[in-house]
């Protein structure tokens, strides 16, 4: 996937007529880096995707990869699209087929440990509703002024219009499933 996503920015530079150097100053990553990038060799963060996404004026999802539009309903687990924030440790996979709009998404979220590293959580808040299982480990949510600790088969649905957000706090792996739906329901 990484090597479509460095293809897709090359593009971009090239359209554009910027060298590495350029694209690196306008982004604050280094050429090195972008180069390696482009060429498949490294992965990228996704923050670090976001400040490219902003600079060519193109949503995020311009990069990722689409699921294939098939006639079946059923996505088989070779067919589901891995998003991988390395920086982050935060794996989320694409569990069903666009429906077009995009109203409805379910993922399969996996967060690794920590590893000691306190982190400010940001939330934040977007159109819908939200609902999440957890299937292993101990999940932190953040949902407006609140905290709470979710664990292997807890559940939780509320309006995404909440601020809100997600961390794993632990020396352990934390996995779940989550869904939303932003249908105007």
């Amino acid at each position: 996937m990484n090597s479509t996503i460095g293809k897709k920015v090359k593009e971009l530079r090239q359209k554009q007529n910027l060298t590495l150097k350029e694209l690196g100053q306008k982004t604050g990553l280094s050429s090195g880096y972008l180069s390696q990038f482009e060429r498949g060799q490294t992965t990228i963060a996704i923050d670090s995707l976001e400040q490219i996404a902003t600079f060519f004026n193109v949503e995020l999802s311009f990069f990722l990869e689409k699921v294939k539009d098939t006639a079946s309903p059923v996505v088989r687990s070779y067919e589901q699209i891995n998003l991988q924030v390395t920086n982050s440790q935060f794996i989320s996979q694409s569990l069903a087929q666009s429906d077009g709009e995009k109203s409805f998404l379910p993922r399969l979220i996996e967060i690794l440990p920590n590893k000691g590293i306190i982190e400010e959580i940001e939330l934040f808040s977007h159109r819908g509703k939200e609902f999440i299982y957890v299937l292993e480990g101990v999940l932190d949510l953040y949902l407006e002024n609140e905290a709470f600790c979710l664990y292997p088969g807890d559940s939780v649905c509320y309006s995404s219009e909440k601020s809100h957000n997600w961390a794993n706090n632990t020396a352990k792996r934390v996995k779940f499933l989550v869904m939303n739906d932003y249908s105007d329901s």
